[in-house]
Formats: structure tokens, sequence, C-alpha cells
């Protein structure tokens, strides 16, 4: 049995008499693939915040405070580099922040910190400079 057989067993597609019709009905798989990918990214997001220990959130503050602020200002509403803020954060896609601050920007001062931050540390940092909670 193939992969897609399997999947539409364990989604119930085939008609089955113990089972109310709309069972019946078929699943729309570009759906049903987001919804899976949004669940797992929110899944994964709610849980980073609880894997940083305590110590090492503060002291990703530390860093983002005066390393980041250096550029993004001290109070993280812009300098050198754009703001940090959450009005200007917002719209952005989340990826596309982490990858930012991994990667740096070519031909701009934003450096690479990939060497020094982990995924998932970066993925904390976005999470709460979008949020609002280190303002």
């Amino acid at each position: 049995m193939g992969m897609v057989e399997r999947v539409r067993e364990a989604f119930l597609l085939a008609p089955r008499a113990d089972l109310p019709v709309w069972f019946e009905r078929p699943i729309c798989w570009p759906k049903l693939r987001r919804a899976a990918a949004l669940a797992l990214l929110a899944f994964s997001a709610a849980s980073v915040a609880s894997d940083l220990p305590k110590e090492r959130q503060d002291a990703l503050v530390h860093l983002l405070r005066h390393d980041c602020g250096s550029c993004h200002g001290m109070t993280l509403r812009g300098g050198l580099g754009p703001p940090l803020t959450p009005a200007a954060l917002d719209g952005k896609a989340q990826a596309a922040l982490e990858a930012t601050i991994l990667y740096g920007r070519a031909g701009t001062p934003m450096p690479p910190w990939q060497n020094m931050l982990s995924e998932a540390e970066v993925r904390w940092l976005v999470e709460a400079l979008k949020s609002g909670s280190l303002q």
C-alpha cells in the first residue's frame, strides 16, 4: 500500500457504513497540508520559549539591547538599522526575519549571527520582538 492510500485510509476517505456521511467528503489536500504545517509551526513556536532557560533568555535580551542596539538604536526604534518595534515588524514573515538575523544582509552592515546564535534562540528573539515583550 502506497503513502497516499495509507493517508486516505487514515483519514477515512473510503465510505464506511459505521461513519456519518460527512466523513465521506474528499479532503482538499493543499488545505490539509497547509493546516498541518500551520499547526506544526504553532506547536513548535509555542514550545520554543519553554526550551530556552531563563538565564539564556536574559543573555539574549542583553545581546539584543547592546549588540543589536548599537545599530538599531538602544530603544530599538531605529538608527543605522531599521526599527525593531512590533509596529515596524508587523506584516514581516517570521522566517524572513529569522533568516536576516542568521545570515545577515549582503551589502548592508547587518552581520550574520549564525555562528553565535542557534535557530531556536533566533526564533525566540523574533517572537519576543514581534510580541513587544522586550519593549
